[in-house]
């Protein structure tokens, strides 16, 4: 580097000096910061003190496999099943109206309403038919019918029992215990036999409560 005179070594001087100033500046600005993060690193440590490892780590042994989960909603419906289930023993004469077709109301609901039923007021929304049920399967049946027709907002249906043609005895096996079985669904409000067009002597033509707003 040329050196004009000595303004320019003087120029030259302060620029090295400005130099290591700002050198020195950022030096001690790194060694500032680095001692802030040091104690910030220690700032736990001397806060707690001097510590010990425990002797007893006190350690809870788990099993490997967890437990098969509880069916807990399971067991509720079969708890539920089992309170609305329908008994066969179950005496429903004194329940039923003594006209000739012996029609179901229940109390407080008139007699216009089995009326209107028996002349086809309501229109036929389902049907569920017992032809070559067992006696069980035809509760277990006529259980679950009523109950999804409530839940879908249903208000009439047609239950076929057959005339009991075929039984031995030629006598309606099913015709009463459905009588039976239906007086104890809460959601049966009345039923009567249907008319001939409807199945006559051999289906009930069933009114059901309405269903609740959600």
């Amino acid at each position: 580097m040329r050196v004009d005179g000595l303004q320019d070594l003087a120029t030259i001087t302060r620029q090295l000096r400005e130099q290591r100033e700002r050198a020195e500046a950022e030096e001690k600005a790194r060694r500032e910061a680095a001692a802030r993060l040091e104690a910030e690193r220690q700032l736990f440590s001397r806060a707690v003190g001097q510590v010990h490892p425990l002797t007893d780590r006190n350690l809870a042994e788990l099993p490997t496999t967890p437990p098969e989960p509880l069916p807990l909603q399971h067991w509720l419906d079969e708890e539920r099943v089992l309170m609305e289930s329908i008994s066969d023993d179950f005496d429903v004469s004194s329940l039923l109206d003594t006209d000739d077709q012996l029609s179901f109301r229940r109390p407080g609901i008139g007699v216009e309403i089995t009326r209107r039923l028996r002349s086809g007021h309501w229109s036929i929304q389902r049907q569920l038919d017992l032809h070559g049920l067992r006696v069980d399967e035809a509760r277990e049946a006529l259980g679950e019918f009523i109950r999804h027709a409530h839940k879908l907002g249903v208000r009439c249906v047609r239950v076929v029992h057959g005339k009991g043609l075929g039984s031995p005895g030629k006598s309606p096996v099913l015709k009463g215990r459905v009588q039976s079985w239906l007086v104890q669904k809460k959601e049966v409000l009345a039923f009567v036999q249907a008319r001939p067009i409807d199945g006559g002597a051999g289906a009930l033509l069933v009114l059901l409560q309405p269903a609740r707003s959600a």
